[in-house]
């Protein structure tokens, strides 16, 4: 295997280059040839001055993330960084494709940046949960000033490379051959007499920071970074840059950066960002699959959702033709999606082109003729199987040979739904979750009899329209509605218990969901809660089974769309309504349900324990592959924080003992109907394992 860094010289310019495709990662080999050819530079006397390249598609694109569980192998990476500073003659980055992470950390530690004019650099390690732990807080802060550096490392997002040359974090764009850029570059140096420029010895003036600066921004950051641990520590580790002198602030960012690293917050962060590749992995679907063509679609349903779908394949560019029933629909439906581009455009955040484009894409129609020849077609009717039934039967006599008809249902069964086709291997659930065109979970549901081109075409669709795609089997409610009812049905029984629902809903809130189960449920609709308790053949036989919905719903209170549901809303803002209370004790009275004193603990682990048993029920009977799946789901669709890592790691870091205990500790309360325990979970508990590694041994 060839080394993954060489050294090389073309006159009196070495040349490193790191060859350790797919990325040119910082694994520990990287930072062995790193060290390894900086010091063959320092002894060649030949070499006035060196560039560092990449070869492949980009520059250093991070750290190896898998090595972040394992214990420290040196040279750990701010070595290595400080040996590049350290040295007596200049070194040039020249970056291409992405510098981010540690890979700018590595090229801040240059003496000089250049960079090509597609380059992007940045410092993402928050997603991860972590902060820039290679002097890159300290670096960033040095070149590109204190708010600069903040408002980068708090977002993650990168920075283009015309934006970082005037942030002072790049030294030139090089236009052409980048090798040859850089080199001439370092010649350049060599000729002028130029050394080594150190961006630790650039001193940060504490009055060049307004009084109260950081309490400000602290305030500007607390609604976008709220309940995460990273954020904070990377404040601290800029207040280091500006209040100590640089190996102080060094040693200040090397213990946060360990504190992050042993965080839950980080464990989970960085367990989404595997399982979030490992959702495209299927085990039966080889990766070579090939693929149907999507090159025009069809939305059968003009409502909220359907107008939703149609413009994230006008977005992707892709034709859509838009099918409704009359025509006062279809235009409402069309006027709706031009609503949701005119937002966007009034605010500066797309451009009126781009709308012109994607409108120009959408079309109506009031004839199923007209969906005849799409590739794709998607049902986005109500949530009743008779209405689906009517319309699938007519798709399947209009639609063309080897179209994928596909159904938006939340809960409904795709084996029955296909059953009306002739064709139940092109049928398939894409569960589009609302707003559609906004929120990034797909829940793909593949049918018993659903083709494998069919589920692989479906997977890569999800991608184009930059969706996470996450398949699974079908069942009531499939994954993500099948675990959210019993959620639903805790917050529903507490309100009965006598709990206030804004007592609920503050809890999961300060736990971390976007929103408390109450709150979504008014989003929702009541009635549309409702309408999927009545299509649920296997619906619990309890009368006080979300009892609160039912009587809200028969007094007309919907939700937020009537102005009121389980609260009164001014707008949106939702205020907590007497009468709903009022409600709640006479139907717990009739019900003969008892009046509790519940604890904001009991609040959590109710809520989440008794999602977190479905979900071991739904990977016991291979609904979903595995539970990082379940995670996925519930992030991107639910609101789950990320720093939870979603409810099964989030169970595994609590330990599947305490849960397990919790959940008898409710059996013995409320009986086996609801808190019997899931047999996955017993077993784990028992074997004192996790549901991540029984996912990991089953492959």
């Amino acid at each position: 295997m060839p080394d993954p860094v060489t050294y090389s010289r073309e006159g009196d310019i070495a040349v490193i280059t790191v060859d350790s495709p797919p990325v040119n990662a910082l694994s520990l080999s990287v930072r062995r040839g790193l060290a390894a050819c900086f010091e063959q530079f320092a002894a060649d006397a030949a070499a006035k001055a060196a560039v560092l390249i990449c070869a492949g598609r980009t520059f250093i694109a991070g750290a190896d993330i898998t090595e972040f569980d394992k214990p420290i192998e040196e040279p750990w990476l701010p070595k290595v960084v400080h040996q590049i500073e350290d040295l007596a003659k200049p070194v040039v980055a020249a970056i291409h494709g992405t510098a981010l992470g540690g890979g700018l950390e590595t090229a801040m530690a240059c003496h000089y940046r250049v960079a090509a004019p597609t380059a992007q650099v940045g410092l993402p390690e928050v997603s991860l949960g972590l902060l820039p732990g290679a002097t890159g807080t300290q670096r960033l802060t040095r070149l590109a000033g204190v708010k600069a550096a903040l408002d980068a490392m708090i977002s993650g997002k990168p920075m283009p490379a015309k934006a970082a040359l005037e942030k002072g974090v790049i030294d030139a764009i090089v236009e052409g051959d980048l090798k040859a850029g850089a080199i001439r570059y370092g010649s350049e140096l060599v000729a002028a007499g130029k050394g080594p420029r150190k961006v630790r010895d650039i001193v940060v003036d504490p009055k060049s920071v307004p009084e109260g600066f950081f309490a400000e921004y602290r305030k500007s950051i607390a609604r976008d970074t709220r309940g995460f641990f990273a954020p904070e520590q990377i404040v601290k580790c800029v207040e280091a840059a500006v209040s100590l002198p640089y190996l102080d602030a060094v040693a200040r960012e090397n213990e946060l950066f360990m504190q992050c690293m042993r965080s839950t917050h980080s464990k989970a962060q960085r367990h989404l960002f595997f399982a979030e590749r490992d959702v495209a992995k299927i085990a039966d679907v080889p990766k070579d699959t090939p693929l149907r063509e999507i090159k025009k679609v069809a939305v059968i349903g003009g409502g909220t959702m359907g107008g939703g779908i149609a413009m994230n394949f006008a977005n992707a560019g892709i034709p859509v033709v838009l099918k409704e029933i009359n025509q006062e629909a279809l235009d409402r439906g069309l006027a709706i999606i031009r609503g949701n581009y005119e937002g966007p455009v009034k605010k500066g955040k797309l451009p009126q082109a781009a709308m012109d484009k994607c409108m120009s894409l959408i079309s109506g129609t009031l004839d199923y003729e007209d969906v005849g020849d799409a590739d794709l077609v998607i049902e986005a009717v109500f949530e009743t199987m008779s209405i689906k039934k009517a319309v699938f039967t007519e798709l399947d006599q209009v639609c063309k040979k080897g179209a994928i008809l596909a159904s938006n249902t939340s809960t409904l069964d795709i084996d029955e739904i296909a059953a009306f086709t002739k064709r139940p291997e092109d049928v398939i659930g894409l569960h589009f979750f609302a707003p559609a065109n906004v929120m990034t979970l797909l829940e793909i549901v593949r049918g018993a009899k659903t083709a494998k081109d069919v589920i692989a075409t479906s997977m890569a669709c999800a991608k184009t329209i930059r969706k996470t795609g996450v398949l699974v089997r079908v069942c009531f409610g499939f994954v993500g509605n099948r675990m959210f009812f019993p959620y639903v049905r805790e917050a529903q029984r507490m309100m009965l218990e006598g709990v206030p629902a804004e007592r609920i809903d503050k809890v999961a809130f300060d736990w971390g969901m976007a929103m408390g189960p109450n709150g979504v449920s008014d989003l929702s609709g009541l009635d549309v809660l409702s309408k999927v308790n009545k299509e649920w053949k296997d619906k619990p036989d309890d009368p006080a089974y979300c009892r609160m919905i039912e009587v809200l719903v028969g007094k007309g209170r919907l939700g937020q769309k009537t102005g009121a549901g389980i609260y009164k809303y001014e707008g949106r803002n939702a205020v907590p309504d007497p009468e709903v209370a009022a409600l709640a004790k006479s139907e717990a009275a009739a019900l003969d349900v008892p009046q509790l004193d519940v604890s904001d603990e009991e609040i959590i682990e109710r809520l989440f324990y008794a999602m977190v048993n479905e979900g071991a029920l739904i990977l016991d009977e291979g609904i979903a592959q595995r539970s990082s799946d379940i995670d996925v789901v519930y992030c991107h669709g639910y609101g789950m924080p990320r720093y939870r890592g979603g409810p099964m790691m989030y169970a595994d870091t609590v330990g599947l003992d305490k849960v397990l205990a919790a959940i008898e500790k409710y059996r013995a309360r409320y009986g086996d109907q609801y808190w019997t325990p899931a047999p996955l979970i017993v077993k784990l508990a028992k074997a004192g394992q996790s549901f991540a590694q029984w996912s990991a041994a089953k492959g």
